[in-house]
């Protein structure tokens, strides 16, 4: 069995004839249980690489395979089943009058059987702690609350992948945070391949990897910790790191050498710990 979940093999694409590539000859996998994390700044081809994974546009060259199925206009409700999508604004996905419709609604298109239907959305509602809202109607949620709905309505379908789209773009710092809180507990708590696509590098501290994306090229793969020492050259593309990788870029300069590079508060507290220990 093929490990890639997913993969691109020198695929360009462009939206018409006259504009420029959005995506140049990209290639890179995905392996199964994986957590990769695509960012860029606007217009870097990040959003357009979730469309081309769920068939929603298909490449002008190359080819992209998802679970060993290749993505044509002949496959792509085959794709799907594998694919689940969470997009930025949750009102756009519900279509249910309360919270249990709404996730129910996925598993109706399926012909997914009654009681293996209310095992799922139960389920499905308690790995996003929203079990105490399924009556409740979903535009009456706050925005943490809607996206958490929207990806338990995901999850119910069982697909092998999740793609997270800018899923917390319109959300303030308390949304924010639980959003991820949750998408951590998920990845942690099923077996699923999980690609989070942002332009906000505070949320890519828990993936595996970490595609950066630039002028619809890969400016480079990495690890989350090996990315946040870059921070010049993110700056030049138009991103910026989080605070806590600065403080450390910034002692490190000051010759407080710190033994690796922290990615959350604790872990810079414990380097800064460890140096006065050994100084």
């Amino acid at each position: 069995m093929n490990s890639d979940q997913v993969e691109f093999r020198n695929v360009s694409f462009r939206y018409n004839d006259e504009q420029p590539w959005v995506l140049n000859n990209v290639s890179f996998s995905i392996k199964s249980d994986e957590w990769v994390a695509i960012i860029g700044h606007n217009g870097s081809g990040k959003s357009t690489i979730a469309k081309l994974i769920n068939g929603l546009i298909f490449p002008d060259q190359g080819e992209i395979f998802v679970n060993g199925i290749k993505v044509t206009a002949d496959t792509v409700w085959d794709v799907r089943k594998q694919v689940g999508m969470v997009f930025q604004n949750p009102d756009n996905q519900f279509v249910g009058t309360t919270v249990k419709d709404d996730v129910a609604f996925g598993l109706e298109n399926r012909g997914v059987e009654r009681s293996e239907m209310i095992k799922r959305i139960n389920a499905s509602l308690a790995a996003v702690r929203m079990s105490d809202y399924i009556m409740h109607e979903p535009h009456r949620l706050s925005g943490g609350q809607k996206q958490r709905v929207a990806i338990a309505g995901v999850l119910a379908v069982q697909p092998h992948l999740i793609i997270l789209d800018e899923a917390t773009a319109m959300l303030d710092p308390k949304g924010r945070t639980e959003i991820l809180t949750t998408v951590y507990d998920v990845k942690q708590n099923h077996q699923l391949n999980l690609i989070t696509i942002t332009h906000d590098l505070n949320e890519i501290i828990h993936a595996d990897r970490v595609i950066v994306m630039n002028n619809g090229e890969i400016w480079t793969e990495t690890s989350p910790r090996a990315l946040f020492m870059e921070e010049e050259g993110l700056r030049e593309i138009g991103l910026d790191i989080p605070f806590i990788a600065k403080l450390a870029n910034e002692l490190n300069k000051q010759s407080l050498t710190l033994t690796k590079q922290p990615i959350n508060q604790k872990e810079l507290l414990d380097e800064l710990w460890t140096f006065h220990l050994n100084k």
